[in-house]
């Protein structure tokens, strides 16, 4: 399946975004699907936790843990691999460039699922993407007040 981009400029340097997104932590919220960060260990470059993403059907939810490696270059890119039941993966690429007073932050997303959720996966990783670049520019706005 091709990947996918969206870039956004947060109102905040480099450095304090790639500390915000390093932290496993400030994915709760972040990612609107993501309601659990647990077993949080440092690994060879990076670290390692499993995300517990909430999808919701009416008054029913699902709980569907994620395990996610991050590995990165302070102040200018993350690279996250994310291994979900259903044996889907995805890659998600995070990277920075000052701009100006601020940071441009281009995310792109490589999905591999079967057939049959190929689509809901690369759906759901698109409204992801875009709802998580836009809170983080609220994070970060905030923040610098």
């Amino acid at each position: 399946m091709p990947g996918f981009s969206h870039t956004a400029v947060v109102d905040a340097p480099p450095a304090r975004v790639y500390a915000h997104l390093a932290d496993p932590r400030s994915y709760v919220g972040l990612s609107p699907l993501v309601v659990a960060v647990r077993d949080v260990r440092p690994t060879a470059g990076g670290v390692a936790y499993v995300a517990v993403e909430r999808f919701r059907l009416g008054p029913l939810h699902w709980d569907n843990p994620i395990r996610v490696t991050m590995t990165g270059q302070p102040d200018r890119s993350l690279a996250s691999t994310v291994v979900s039941p259903g044996r889907v993966h995805l890659t998600a690429t995070v990277t920075l460039v000052p701009a100006g007073g601020g940071t441009s932050v281009t995310e792109h997303i490589e999905i591999q699922a079967p057939w049959f959720l190929r689509r809901f996966a690369a759906g759901q990783a698109r409204k992801v993407q875009r709802y998580r670049l836009a809170e983080l520019g609220r994070r970060m706005a905030a923040a610098g007040q």
